[in-house]
């Protein structure tokens, strides 16, 4: 079954208390331009596949084209030490990608869009996966979007307003 897009609701126990919370500011979000260029770098020219990133909890999970099976998870500072970047290979290119190397600073920007767009209903983590092209994002309120790279686009305003729809 080929999908565009999946909504996922998550926990109703944290669905129940969003509108008691607030976005608090992390250290990616202190350094989110940043952040934003060093996955850039993985994804495009690093061997990187799929990144998450954690904002709310300043968390980077990775997974290598060359070593899929398993996966890295690096923290706060970790990913802003000046050698982080080197202990990855360069690999200039991933075979079929789905999701295009010129792409991934524009995915990037709807992401910080998402993260700041709202103080209550925000981005909580996010992911790109340039071989199957699936964009990933979770809100606060713990709902869940799978959305084709090609469909992205498309669907990004309407994350937003089905987030806080399903709250």
């Amino acid at each position: 079954m080929n999908r565009h897009w999946l909504q996922v609701r998550g926990d109703p126990a944290v669905r129940s208390f969003v509108f008691q919370q607030q976005r608090v500011e992390s250290l990616f979000d202190t350094h989110i331009n940043e952040l934003h260029a060093i996955v850039q770098q993985l994804l495009c020219m690093r061997g990187i596949y799929h990144a998450k990133i954690h904002y709310s909890s300043s968390q980077l999970t990775c997974w290598e084209y060359n070593d899929p099976c398993r996966y890295k998870v690096f923290v706060l500072d970790e990913v802003f030490h000046p050698n982080f970047l080197e202990q990855f290979g360069k690999v200039l290119s991933i075979e079929r990608p789905i999701v295009p190397s010129p792409a991934i600073g524009k995915v990037l920007e709807v992401f910080k869009r998402l993260r700041y767009q709202d103080e209550t209903i925000y981005l909580r983590n996010a992911s790109i996966n340039r071989i199957n092209g699936i964009i990933n994002v979770t809100f606060s309120c713990d709902g869940s979007h799978y959305i084709d790279y090609e469909a992205f686009y498309d669907t990004v305003d309407l994350l937003w307003t089905s987030a806080n729809r399903n709250v």
